[in-house]
């Protein structure tokens, strides 16, 4: 495993002693489960980018070819 150091203010430090000892879990276990769910929320916003992304550039293909259709119809 690797050691991640961080610098807490007091208030974002008392908070998660307070929300550790809520769920009877320590710090490092409560601040663990934390950055693991901001790391599944950041996945999925960019997931989210890249299919609107992708989707916009599908998108202008299929104008593309819809135009072309038009000329071949007319």
């Amino acid at each position: 495993m690797r050691i991640l150091s961080l610098k807490l203010t007091p208030l974002q430090f008392k908070e998660i002693e307070e929300n550790a000892a809520t769920k009877g879990i320590s710090k490092e276990k409560y601040s663990i489960e934390a950055l693991e769910v901001y790391n599944g929320y950041t996945k999925r916003e960019m997931l989210a980018n890249a299919f609107a992304k992708a989707s916009a550039l599908g998108r202008a293909s299929s104008m593309e070819i819809n135009a072309e259709f038009d000329q071949l119809i007319e």
